[in-house]
């Protein structure tokens, strides 16, 4: 892609054809992809302010805040949808927010258009799905969670041509980011017209760094509902706290994608499969993210469990804080290094659920991220919200659980 950083100082501003985020797992905004280290997501004041407060023990925890950009909305003749990215020129967090840039700021646009309408005849097809589960194809019109199921599998070959119809040497696509893109799309070209220009805020791309993301979404604590929530989404969140493991383990997987190196697909679960579960489900759950279909990756225990640690250690001392509906992202790559690999001739006919485990004294590389902060309140915050005192017990209690779930799992129980 030609242009320059928006962070760079002094150096002409380009705008960016914002592609989706391929490997979003949960959540319901849509993720962007600005370039190759950083993603974009519709600015909320709140998450804005947090960002700009950010502590400096939390910011190992927390992706990079990069900046904000403005976001330019173009429809075709055909109903497709082009959303162009332009650096702001300036901003103000809870507060009126820059909607102007100038044409100077513009020096490139990139033409490439993505399917946004609901027609079957687009020529200008997103993406053609290779997995078996899924039984409509993304060009096909997205009725909700009707497109999706909470148990699929996808490829990891190249399903997305570029404009000169050439195949990225390696893609791999989430059903639920594109899912959640497409309603976005839909969104903004139904209830704004096309002068209307959306702020976005830059974050860093916690997965570029993996060949293979594996990814847990986890909703963490025991409340989902912010402060500003509405009397009917206030209990409706309540319920689906009291129905899933939130309640009981101040935790509930909300979207997970994991490699399989026997199959070479990714398996994928969404949050609705997340709320169904037991805690015996969420920890068999959470032992099959480990899991690579041929064995248990009992490397990233330890590390998993040290970073999880570490940020219990940090959230312990953040007095005021309130991390509501925020999720916590457990990474690690698929692709595992030889000297951490079992030969796969032994275990090629073990099912998923019977791992069989394999042992290594080399931690894998893993990271442990927090994310969205929409809800997020503390004192000294630019935004009007109840002020707490002390640290927020419901995420204490999540990561409590969560980190005693993978100690049994390390311990064979």
């Amino acid at each position: 892609m030609v242009g320059q950083s928006p962070l760079d100082p002094g150096e002409s501003r380009t705008a960016v054809l914002l592609e989706p985020f391929v490997h979003q797992v949960g959540g319901h905004v849509s993720m962007m992809k600005y370039d190759e280290h950083t993603v974009c997501k519709p600015l909320v004041s709140q998450e804005l302010s947090f960002y700009e407060s950010l502590p400096l023990a939390m910011r190992q925890f927390t992706p990079q805040y990069k900046g904000i950009v403005s976001v330019h909305l173009k429809k075709d003749s055909l109903g497709n949808l082009t959303l162009i990215a332009s650096p702001s020129l300036q901003t103000e967090s809870c507060g009126r927010l820059d909607n102007a840039i100038g044409d100077s700021s513009v020096t490139i646009w990139h033409k490439r258009k993505w399917a946004a309408g609901t027609g079957t005849g687009s020529e200008h097809t997103l993406v053609k799905w290779s997995h078996t589960q899924l039984t409509k194809t993304f060009k096909e019109s997205c009725p909700g969670k009707m497109l999706l199921r909470t148990d699929l599998q996808y490829r990891t070959d190249s399903l997305l041509e570029d404009a000169n119809r050439n195949q990225p040497e390696r893609n791999s696509y989430n059903p639920w980011g594109l899912h959640c893109h497409r309603q976005h799309l839909n969104r903004m070209s139904s209830k704004h017209n096309e002068n209307k220009l959306h702020q976005f805020l830059l974050l860093e791309n916690v997965v570029s760094k993996y060949n293979y993301p594996c990814i847990l979404d986890l909703k963490m604590g025991t409340r989902q509902h912010g402060d500003d929530a509405s009397e009917e989404k206030k209990a409706r969140q309540i319920k689906k706290c009291e129905q899933s493991t939130s309640a009981s383990l101040g935790v509930r997987i909300c979207g997970m994608q994991v490699y399989q190196a026997d199959t070479g697909h990714f398996l994928c679960k969404d949050k609705y499969y997340g709320r169904k579960l037991s805690p015996e489900g969420f920890r068999q759950t959470l032992r099959q993210f480990l899991c690579n279909g041929n064995h248990l990756r009992t490397d990233l225990l330890e590390p998993i469990i040290l970073r999880l640690k570490a940020l219990l250690s940090v959230i312990r001392k953040q007095s005021s804080y309130r991390f509501y509906s925020s999720s916590l992202l457990i990474i690690y790559d698929g692709q595992e290094h030889k000297e951490n690999t079992a030969p796969l001739d032994n275990h090629l006919h073990f099912p998923r659920t019977n791992c069989t485990t394999s042992h290594s004294t080399n931690h894998a590389r893993v990271d442990v991220r927090m994310i969205d902060f929409a809800h997020t309140t503390f004192k000294g915050s630019k935004c009007n919200h109840t002020t707490y005192d002390g640290p927020d017990h419901g995420y204490i209690f999540g990561l409590e659980n969560l980190i005693k779930i993978l100690q049994n799992i390390s311990e064979g129980k």
